[in-house]
C-alpha cells in the first residue's frame, strides 16, 4: 500500500462556512483520507491522500458533484501567478452565481408578467418560476444528502420553497429563491474581498527582472532568477527576490513587507527583501532565494496556512452548527404542528410560519462569524508586520497574562555600543580615536564597536604603523604615530601601573551599571576609559509601558550574568530571572503558566525551547527564515512595541467575534419572534438570514482598516 501524500486543491464557490463543514464531511467519509483542512477564506482544501484507496479524481468528482470547482496544486498556483490579469479575464456575467441571480429573478419577472396578462394562470406560472428557480440548490442539497450533510443550508432553503409551493404561496417560494441566490453573490463577494489581502501580498513582487549576465543586462521573468543571480534595480523599482547588495547604495522602502514607514539606507553586504522599493540609487543585488522561497512568497505561505487552521472558538461553533441545523428543523416541525394539534391553531398559517422558521435558522451568519473575524485579523497583521501563525495563536494571544522576553538580541540591540568615554588625559574624542586606531581591523564586537563609535562621530582616526598584536583576554596593541598604544582590560591597565582609587572607583560604577569597561593605554600611562553595553533598544521601553498598561505582566529570562541583567532590568523597569541555563528557563515558564497563558519573546534561535514551551511563541527577526519558522508569531520590523500591538489585534478580533455572534443569535431570536406572532412573510424571513451574513461580514472586514497606534518614539 502506498503511503498518504499531502494534497492541496484551490475551490471556486466556496464561500461560507457551511461550505467548508459540507466538504470537509464530504471527505472524512472517503477511504484514505485524513488530516482533512479546509478553509472558505483561503478557498483551499488539503488533506493527507492514500491514492490506492481513493483517488484524485473521486475526491474532485464530489467536490464537483457538492456544487464547487476543484482546481489542482499547478492549477492554483498559475492562476496566483497571474492575479492581476485574470481579475479581468472573464466579463462579470459569467460569473456562475451571477447567472444564477438572473436566472431566478428573470424567471420572477417572466411569471409576474404571465400572470398580468392572464390571471388565471397566476398559480402555475409563479409554481413553474419558483420549482426551477428551487432546481439547482435542490439538486446541491440531494448530493449533500448523500454526502453525509442532509442539514446543509440549501435543505432548509428547498424545503422552505417547496413547502410554500404546496401550500400555494408559490409567488413567495420564487421571491425567496431569487433572494436566497442575491444572498450566495453577496457572500462571494465579501468573501473575495476578504482574500484580497493574500493578493495584495503576492502582487508585491514585480513579474520582470533585469539580470546582468557577461556584462549585459536583460529582462526575464522573475521565476527564472536563481541564487547566485546578479540583477539591476533602478530607482523605483521594486526588488524582484531576497538577497543582498554587492554595489551601490540607496534607501529602500520595506514597508510592503515588514510595515516599516520609514526607508532604510541600503549599502553593500546588507540584505534587502522580495517586494521592497528602491528610492533613489541604482543597486546591484546578488539573489539569495529563489522566486517561490522569497520572503514575501513564506509570508503567503504561512498566512495561506493560518487561515487553513481553525482557532478553538471556530471548532466550537462549527460542531455546535452540526447540531443546530437538525435541531432548527425540528423547532420547526413543532411550529407546524403543536398550535394545529395542541391548540386547534389553522393548518395553513402555523405550516406558514415553520416555513419561515426555517429561513430563519439557516446557520450561515453563525458559521461565519468567527473564521471571518480570524482571517481579517491575521491579514491586517500581515500588512503590519505581524505574522501569526494560525488563529489559535491568534486567539491565545488576547488572553496572555504575562509577557517574557529574552534579553539579548530581543530588548537589546544584540551587539555592544559605546556608552560612556572617559578622558584621563586628552580629550574624549583623542580617547575614542585612538581605541578606534588600535581596533581598525579587529573582529572582536568591543572593538568593533569603538571603531564604530568613531565613525558615527566623524572622528579623525590615526594611522597604525603595521599590525596590531593581540594578548588574549588582556589587550590589543598598536605603534601609532608617536608611541604604542593598548586597548585591553582593566586588569592589563593595573599590570601595567596601579589604578589611582579614583579611577578604579569609577570603573566599579560602570560595572555595576552592567557596562564592559577597556582602558586606553598609552605606554605605562592610562589615557582614559570606555564604557560598552549592549543596550535597550530605542523602543524597548515604550513596548513594555504598552503591555503594562494593557493589564500584562513583563519579566526578562535570561541566561547572561546577574549584574549585567539587572542593569538592563532598572533601566527598562521590569521584573529579571537572570542567569538562567535553558532548563531553568523552562521551569520558569513552566512556573508562571500556571497563572494563566503566557507569551515568550525571543529572537528564534537559541530561544526555541521556550518559546515551544510557552502558551504563544513570538519570534523578532526581521523577515529571516528563523523567525518566520521557529515561533507561534513573528515581529518583522524587531519592535519590542510590536508585542503589544500583537495583543492589541488579537483582543480587537476576539472582541469583533464575539459582535458577529451576536448579531447571528439576535437578529435570528428577534425574527423567530415575529414569526410566531404572524408578522413575518417567507421573503422577510430569507432577508433575516441573508442580512445577517452580510452584517456579520461587514463586521469581520472591519478589522482589515484597524489603525494601530504609532509608536511612541514617533509621537
Amino acid at each position: 500500500m502506498a503511503a498518504a501524500s499531502p494534497l492541496k486543491l484551490k475551490i471556486e464557490g466556496m464561500d461560507c462556512g457551511s461550505c467548508a463543514l459540507k466538504i470537509e464531511t464530504a471527505m472524512k467519509r472517503l477511504p484514505g483520507v485524513s488530516e482533512i483542512s479546509v478553509s472558505y477564506t483561503a478557498g483551499t482544501l488539503a488533506l493527507q491522500l492514500d491514492e490506492d484507496r481513493t483517488s484524485q479524481t473521486t475526491i474532485e468528482e464530489k467536490i464537483r458533484a457538492l456544487g464547487y470547482k476543484p482546481l489542482g496544486a499547478a492549477a492554483a498556483a498559475a492562476e496566483r501567478r497571474a492575479a492581476p490579469e485574470s481579475d479581468d479575464k472573464s466579463a462579470w456575467w459569467q460569473d456562475e452565481k451571477v447567472r444564477l441571480v438572473l436566472a431566478t429573478g428573470g424567471l420572477f419577472v417572466l411569471a409576474f408578467i404571465v400572470a398580468s396578462l392572464f390571471p388565471a394562470t397566476e398559480r402555475w406560472a409563479y409554481s413553474i418560476a419558483a420549482i426551477l428557480s428551487v432546481l439547482p440548490f435542490a439538486r446541491r442539497a440531494v448530493a449533500g444528502a448523500f454526502e453525509g450533510s442532509p442539514f446543509s443550508v440549501e435543505t432548509l432553503m428547498s424545503v422552505a420553497a417547496i413547502g410554500a409551493i404546496a401550500i400555494g404561496q408559490a409567488e413567495e417560494a420564487a421571491v425567496v429563491v431569487f433572494l436566497f441566490s442575491i444572498g450566495e453573490l453577496l457572500e462571494t463577494l465579501a468573501a473575495d474581498r476578504a482574500r484580497k489581502g493574500i493578493k495584495a501580498l503576492v502582487d508585491l513582487v514585480p513579474r520582470v527582472a533585469l539580470r546582468e549576465r557577461d556584462g549585459a543586462v536583460e529582462q526575464v521573468s522573475v521565476e527564472e532568477l536563481a541564487i547566485g543571480d546578479i540583477v539591476v534595480v533602478r530607482p523605483g523599482d521594486r526588488i524582484p527576490s531576497d538577497g543582498a547588495v554587492i554595489d551601490g547604495s540607496s534607501e529602500v522602502n520595506e514597508a510592503p513587507v515588514t510595515g516599516e514607514s520609514v526607508p532604510v539606507a541600503k549599502q553593500p553586504g546588507a540584505s534587502v527583501y522580495a517586494g521592497s522599493i528602491n528610492a533613489n540609487g541604482e543597486l546591484r543585488v546578488e539573489i539569495s532565494h529563489v522566486a517561490a522561497d522569497n520572503t514575501i512568497s513564506r509570508i503567503v505561505h504561512m498566512v495561506e496556512e493560518a487561515q487553513e487552521s481553525k482557532a478553538p472558538m471556530a471548532r466550537v461553533i462549527d460542531d455546535f452548527s452540526r447540531w443546530y441545523t437538525p435541531g432548527a428543523m425540528v423547532v420547526a416541525l413543532l411550529v407546524i404542528l403543536v398550535p394545529p394539534l395542541a391548540f386547534g391553531g389553522d393548518w395553513m398559517t402555523w405550516v406558514y410560519r415553520g416555513l419561515a422558521t426555517l429561513l430563519i435558522a439557516c446557520p450561515c451568519a453563525l458559521v461565519i462569524s468567527t473564521p471571518a473575524a480570524i482571517a481579517s485579523g491575521l491579514a491586517t497583521g500581515a500588512r503590519n508586520g505581524l505574522l501569526i501563525k494560525g488563529g489559535a495563536a491568534l486567539e491565545t494571544l488576547g488572553k496572555i497574562r504575562t509577557v517574557a522576553f529574552d534579553k539579548t538580541g530581543t530588548l537589546t540591540l544584540g551587539r555592544p555600543q559605546v556608552t560612556d568615554v572617559i578622558a584621563l588625559v586628552g580629550s574624549e574624542e583623542d580617547v575614542l580615536a585612538r581605541a578606534a586606531a588600535v581596533e581598525g581591523n579587529t573582529t572582536h564586537p568591543l572593538g568593533a564597536a569603538i571603531v564604530e563609535a568613531a565613525k558615527t562621530r566623524n572622528l579623525d582616526v590615526p594611522k597604525a604603523f603595521g599590525g596590531a598584536t593581540a594578548v588574549p583576554g588582556k589587550a590589543v596593541t598598536a605603534r601609532l604615530k608617536n608611541a604604542f598604544v593598548s586597548v585591553g582590560s582593566p586588569r592589563f591597565a593595573a599590570e601595567q601601573a596601579p589604578l589611582a582609587e579614583d579611577v578604579a572607583a569609577r570603573i566599579t560604577a560602570l560595572e555595576t551599571e552592567g557596562k564592559t569597561v577597556v582602558t586606553v593605554v598609552s605606554g605605562a600611562v592610562l589615557e582614559g576609559l570606555i564604557a560598552l553595553r549592549d543596550e535597550p533598544r530605542t523602543d524597548a521601553a515604550a513596548g513594555l509601558r504598552a503591555l503594562k498598561a494593557a493589564g500584562i505582566e513583563t519579566v526578562m529570562l535570561t541566561g547572561d550574568n546577574a549584574r549585567t541583567a539587572e542593569a538592563i532590568a532598572r533601566q527598562l523597569q521590569l521584573d529579571v530571572k537572570a542567569e538562567l541555563l535553558p532548563d531553568a528557563k523552562l521551569q520558569e515558564i513552566a512556573r508562571l503558566k500556571q497563572r494563566g497563558p503566557i507569551a515568550m519573546v525571543g529572537d528564534g534561535i537559541n530561544d526555541a525551547p521556550a518559546l515551544a514551551a510557552a502558551s504563544v511563541g513570538v519570534a523578532m527577526g526581521g523577515g529571516t527564515d528563523v523567525a518566520l519558522e521557529t515561533a507561534e508569531a513573528a515581529l518583522l520590523r524587531n519592535r519590542v512595541t510590536d508585542v503589544a500591538k500583537l495583543v492589541s489585534l488579537s483582543r480587537a478580533t476576539l472582541g469583533n467575534i464575539w459582535q458577529n455572534i451576536t448579531i447571528a443569535v439576535g437578529l435570528k431570536g428577534v425574527f423567530l419572534l415575529t414569526t410566531l406572532f404572524g408578522m413575518t412573510t417567507l421573503w422577510m424571513a430569507i432577508l433575516a438570514d441573508t442580512g445577517a451574513t452580510v452584517l456579520v461580514t461587514a463586521n469581520a472586514l472591519r478589522l482589515l482598516r484597524l489603525r494601530q497606534p504609532e509608536d511612541a518614539e514617533r509621537a
